[in-house]
């Protein structure tokens, strides 16, 4: 393919739009390598038998729709088969699938998904802090649902923010167990006739960690069992572009007004936290090749303690050691090792500032940013 006619592939890309019929078809349409996460809820073939009952005779509005009907697992295999091998020829190398479900699919789906050629990362339980109860009795209640996170191909340089999934999680790093409430109140969608407008509709705060912690602004979100378009709507609040794809007319027509309604965050409030490890490396020389600092310039140790001079080199030297900035301050220290860009600080018209200061400026510049 010539350069020409991907960026014409490229340009087929529906953003931002629902499309009605088959995944599996409608996926085989669209550009390879153009998607950067894929979120997929697909039918959990739930195999029920009969009616579900509550204690007060009342009826359990289950999942007995057809689209979660097939004749045999070998049926289902089948389909998830298919839908699996189309979602990885559009997802870009670098890119990443979730895949949710319960005890009665996920297994089958973990495995065709290693089968096709997608590298596990996680797996993540949900948790439901408010599930439906067991009403029959003879089981646990089932109060989670499984998650497997997969890149495309083992090596694949997925996106992870790190730092800002452990932001959410108030400074902690985030674990694989996320306890988050089903749909219920406001959130949960009726349809005219005041009932559910969808018997698995996921709740917001799901996807809002999951496109928060592995994509980016500008990133494109497919789902390809699109439903009543949560998907959708988180994406669009976060600044991310969607693709939503639903077979079933109701379902999109619901999606459709539901999405229209949402407005983007402000683009300062998409910003999140990013791993120190992400951003652009800049050597303490650099501070000297560009005279932010002279040579013959003192640094100050935090407290003030001591003090060394900066060389023509980007090393420094003290009263009796001389070396890189880390060296000479876990030398002063007494300590195995010392982050040189915080321990040390020089003056600028009798303030006191640290070095870092110098380096974030770089990195603004670096990244295309303005002070």
């Amino acid at each position: 393919m010539t350069k020409n006619s991907k960026q014409d592939a490229q340009c087929a890309l529906p953003r931002n739009a629902i499309l009605g019929g088959d995944c599996i078809e409608l996926m085989n349409s669209l550009p390879e390598n153009s998607v950067d996460l894929i979120f997929a809820d697909p039918p959990y073939n739930l195999q029920l038998r009969g009616e579900l009952n509550r204690p007060d005779n009342s009826k359990v509005d289950a999942v007995d729709d057809h689209w979660d009907q097939f004749d045999s697992f070998a049926a289902y295999d089948e389909f998830t088969r298919g839908w699996l091998a189309a979602a990885r020829r559009l997802l870009k190398p670098n890119g990443a699938i979730w895949v949710i479900g319960s005890y009665h699919n996920i297994f089958r789906v973990g495995a065709a998904l290693q089968n096709t050629g997608y590298w596990i990362l996680n797996d993540v339980v949900w948790r439901k802090s408010n599930p439906m109860p067991n009403f029959r009795g003879k089981r646990l209640t089932n109060a989670h649902e499984t998650m497997i996170w997969a890149s495309k191909s083992e090596g694949a340089k997925y996106t992870f923010n790190y730092e800002a999934l452990k932001a959410l999680n108030e400074g902690v790093q985030m674990r694989s167990d996320w306890v988050l409430p089903i749909c219920t109140g406001h959130e949960r969608l009726k349809d005219e006739e005041g009932n559910k407008a969808h018997p698995t509709q996921k709740p917001q705060s799901l996807l809002h960690r999951v496109i928060v912690g592995s994509t980016n602004p500008g990133d494109v979100v497919l789902d390809p069992f699109f439903g009543t378009g949560t998907t959708g709507a988180v994406a669009k609040m976060l600044g991310r572009d969607f693709i939503g794809i639903e077979r079933e007319e109701s379902y999109r027509a619901i999606a459709e007004e539901r999405i229209a309604q949402v407005k983007p965050y402000d683009k300062t409030a998409l910003e999140v936290s990013t791993s120190k490890r992400a951003a652009p490396r800049v050597p303490f020389g650099q501070l000297v090749e560009r005279g932010m600092l002279q040579p013959g310039d003192e640094l100050y140790s935090t407290g003030n303690r001591y003090k060394a001079i900066v060389r023509a080199d980007g090393t420094l030297v003290g009263k009796d050691f001389k070396g890189s900035i880390h060296q000479v301050g876990a030398h002063y220290e007494g300590a195995p090792s010392c982050n040189g860009w915080t321990y040390w600080h020089f003056k600028r018209d009798g303030q006191i500032i640290p070095i870092d200061v110098l380096r974030q400026q770089i990195r603004a510049e670096m990244e295309g940013r303005t002070n």
